[in-house]
């Protein structure tokens, strides 16, 4: 990874964002387990810096079965004691709740797959300079909380929306820009 390209301004300040940016951030991403993690990890992120839920990821894996979707679904009382316990996550019960509840929301009311309802709002085309919210991200939010999840606001189903790449949202001059 080369330090002399032009980046978005948040890119910067730390070598996670760094390498975040340049290999995830704005990349198209599919499949039910990744697009889970990334949505559970933006709702913990939520009141936070995100530096601190990348330098936590691993932890976030083990701590929620590498987010399979039936795994989690299957948790119960004793694991979110567990889950409050483990100092390598963010201890907080109503995000641990929800990402619990998501995953049975997942299972029990996306018959189509989360897949294919994530990517159903996604926008054509470059939109450059970052938004907090889309006409898209609140679309998803309202359509997400419908189906009975929990901490996928308007702004957190955007920044879902810009990390897996559903719409390209990197600085103009950026090098990932197009």
């Amino acid at each position: 990874m080369t330090t002399d390209l032009p980046r978005c301004s948040w890119a910067t300040s730390a070598p996670e964002y760094l390498a975040y940016h340049d290999e995830e951030w704005g990349t198209p991403l599919h499949g039910e387990g990744p697009l889970f993690e990334r949505l559970s990890l933006e709702a913990f992120q939520s009141g936070l810096s995100w530096l601190i839920i990348l330098r936590k990821r691993s932890a976030f894996r083990a701590a929620f079965a590498d987010f399979d979707i039936d795994a989690v679904a299957a948790f119960g009382d004793s694991d979110v004691v567990r889950l409050l316990a483990d100092a390598g996550i963010v201890r907080n019960r109503a995000k641990i709740d929800a990402t619990i509840g998501n995953a049975r929301a997942i299972r029990d009311h996306v018959p189509e797959g989360l897949d294919t309802l994530l990517w159903s709002y996604a926008p054509d085309g470059y939109r450059g300079r970052p938004r907090s919210t889309s006409p898209e991200s609140i679309a998803m939010s309202k359509q997400l909380r419908k189906r009975g999840f929990r901490f996928v606001g308007p702004t957190t189903s955007h920044s879902l929306m810009q990390a897996v790449g559903m719409v390209n949202e990197h600085e103009p001059g950026c090098w990932r820009a197009v």
